[in-house]
């Protein structure tokens, strides 16, 4: 458990930056009765009414939205996919050279600091935040399609076979199919996405534990802005990680009313058209407002609780009942494959499964990217006292082992039924389907469909959440404990605009406007790793035998 000690306050050795700001000095607070704003006037102001104008544009004329949307998008995937491998390779490069330079020995929080949960506690702290419900969307479907088009001898979405593109090397060899499926699916959930949170986690912990600024994205930027990030600068890199967090969530409501409402088509009948999917919005967003009422204790760390156990005991199931051993010995064949087409499926140029890079990697690192601000604030907020490079072996390596389990267990289950079993259906269904699909050919599907619908919907809430208590933070210049009605404002827009998102395009939409908030935040990503060096660079180190680890 952590202990009492105000986090910002350091252990040992520090070299703290010398700056006259105090948090929330441009804030404007307000109090009416018992309700209170603290606001970062600038911040606050202008996402909110950026996200506004979005929202109300895209009701207003939801059917003119539709084709403009699939035009950006179309125009995005073909012209920067390669943009957005490039910043993922980047990441991964970079978390690899600080794990092997002098500058891993930087202690986050000071030189005697000691972390405030044990490995434990922490390990099952950072899976949990940086995946969420793409694991229950992804981890049936996107394993099939991949399958599906490297048996067929082409790349995603391409008709035209092509011997030197990842995916299209395996037509007609069912085991390299397999392999390849499984690699490209463990590629997306694996180092690259971790690689990402990683080092703007590692921004955020050492700039606030080590030299003393506020826990919000601009302080990341002052070894290059100097007091200017507490300007305009700093207002404009604030402002792209709202937009950034908040599109990416409602992406991730969006996908999941998606799923929630296909299992509820599958298991009850229910219609599974827009209305449907408007109503599971509005109620998982209803249920993460009591979940943010009710704080981080009562709410997010008891759903938490929760969802690890239902989704542990999910996974158990399907190993005893399915391919048992061959689901225990894909995980250590999956790992390998990964490893072995891991350079090809990195390479931003000269590809030709364009269409493939395009409709997934670029998506997934877009929506990696716009996730960052929220995962890497959780992920430094619960780090301190871990060496760098302890920091980022652990973030890299023990939540992409995770998703490799998950994806084997779910993804070989799937390709098993299909292939070896003959059970067509699996691959027929919509994507938002295959899940339900799967479980449908084990024993006591009904129960395990209910589970797989309440893991979508608890996932959510979790980091939704979590999600509005960053943009919350952001939003109100660092403080940490403003008023909860700011979240309740924050977690309801997430609704709303997920709504706008569905009625104005769907799934088209949705990763449109991840690939849009993701492009420029990706950017400032890239500006912020020089930021992150220059920081370590300045720090004390530990002696090589220091530890502190806390039992």
């Amino acid at each position: 458990m952590p202990d009492s000690k105000d986090p910002m306050v350091p252990d040992g050795e520090v070299n703290p930056y010398d700056t006259d700001y105090q948090v929330g000095q441009d804030n404007i607070v307000v109090s009416v009765g018992p309700f209170g704003l603290d606001i970062h006037n600038r911040v606050f102001v202008i996402s909110g009414v950026a996200i506004v104008i979005f929202v109300v544009l895209t009701l207003a004329f939801h059917s003119q939205m539709e084709p403009i949307f699939s035009s950006v998008l179309k125009w995005l995937t073909t012209n920067l996919s390669w943009f957005f491998l490039s910043v993922g390779n980047i990441f991964v490069i970079l978390c690899l050279a600080v794990v092997f330079s002098p500058l891993g020995k930087v202690r986050l929080g000071g030189t005697l600091a000691r972390p405030d949960y044990n490995y434990l506690a922490w390990f099952s702290m950072l899976f949990a935040a940086g995946m969420g419900i793409g694991l229950m969307f992804y981890g049936v479907s996107e394993p099939l399609s991949h399958f599906s088009s490297a048996l067929g001898g082409v790349s995603i979405e391409n008709g035209v076979r092509s011997d030197t593109a990842p995916l299209a090397a395996a037509a007609g060899d069912p085991e390299t199919a397999r392999q390849l499926a499984m690699a490209t699916t463990i590629f997306h959930w694996a180092l690259h996405p971790w690689a990402i949170y990683a080092m703007l986690a590692l921004g955020l912990a050492l700039f606030s534990f080590n030299k003393g600024l506020p826990l919000t994205m601009r302080s990341v930027f002052y070894p290059l802005l100097g007091d200017a990030v507490w300007g305009w600068p700093g207002h404009i890199i604030d402002i792209l990680a709202v937009l950034a967090t908040l599109f990416g969530l409602a992406t991730s409501l969006g996908l999941g009313a998606s799923q929630a409402a296909s299992g509820l088509n599958y298991l009850f009948g229910i219609p599974m058209g827009e209305t449907t999917q408007i109503l599971l919005v509005i109620g998982i967003t209803a249920i993460t407002l009591l979940s943010v009422v009710a704080g981080l204790e009562k709410g997010v760390r008891r759903l938490s609780e929760i969802n690890m156990m239902l989704a542990a005991l999910l996974l158990l199931f399907v190993v005893i009942v399915g391919p048992t051993l061959a689901l225990l010995t894909g995980f250590f064949s999956n790992l390998t494959a990964y490893l072995q087409y891991l350079p090809a499926l990195s390479n931003p140029f000269g590809r030709e499964d364009g269409n493939f890079v395009a409709s997934w990697t670029a998506f997934y690192w877009a929506w990696w990217i716009s996730w960052s601000p929220f995962v890497g604030m959780f992920i430094a907020r619960v780090s301190r006292g871990r060496t760098v490079r302890e920091f980022i072996i652990s973030v890299l390596i023990v939540p992409s082992l995770a998703c490799v389990m998950w994806m084997t267990i779910l993804g070989n289950t799937a390709i098993h039924q299909f292939f070896d079993l003959g059970h067509k259906a699996v691959a027929e269904a919509e994507l938002p389907l295959q899940l339900f699909t799967m479980l449908d050919t084990l024993p006591l599907a009904q129960i395990t469909s209910l589970i797989g619908i309440l893991l979508v919907v608890v996932f959510f809430v979790t980091s939704s959440d979590s999600g509005s208590l960053v943009i919350d933070i952001i939003s109100a210049g660092g403080k940490v404990n403003a008023p909860t009605p700011q979240r309740v404002f924050w977690c309801s827009f997430q609704g709303v605009v997920a709504i706008a998102l569905l009625l104005g395009g769907g799934l088209v939409a949705l990763q449109t406007m991840v690939l849009t908030t993701g492009l420029p935040f990706a950017i400032v990503l890239l500006i912020a790793a020089v930021s992150v060096l220059k920081g370590l660079a300045t720090e004390p180190r530990i002696a090589p035998n220091a530890s502190t680890e806390r039992s």
